[in-house]
């Protein structure tokens, strides 16, 4: 996908409780890059505009794995701080 069409993913999938900005999704799409998580090609867009799209790597996938992982122990301490409140 391109970015603006990764933002309205997001958007749809999080049923608009996440919004994201350009501000912050391009640096990150820049930086998962630089790290090879993702995979940017030059293409052109539905509007016939030249778009750079995503594709996510085989490090990205298992990164994706990592931060998942190091998501649900975070949600679970959080969790279990929360049950003594």
């Amino acid at each position: 996908m391109h970015g603006y069409a990764i933002t309205l993913r997001i958007e749809q999938i999080s049923e608009n409780v996440l919004r994201l900005e350009e501000g912050s999704l391009y640096p990150a799409l820049h930086r998962m890059t630089q790290a090879g998580w993702l995979r940017a090609e030059w293409g052109v867009s539905d509007n016939n505009r030249r778009a750079r799209y995503y594709s996510i790597t085989a490090a990205g996938r298992k990164q994706l794995e990592e931060e998942e992982q190091n998501w649900a122990e975070l949600t679970e301490a959080v969790a279990r701080v929360l049950r003594f409140v």
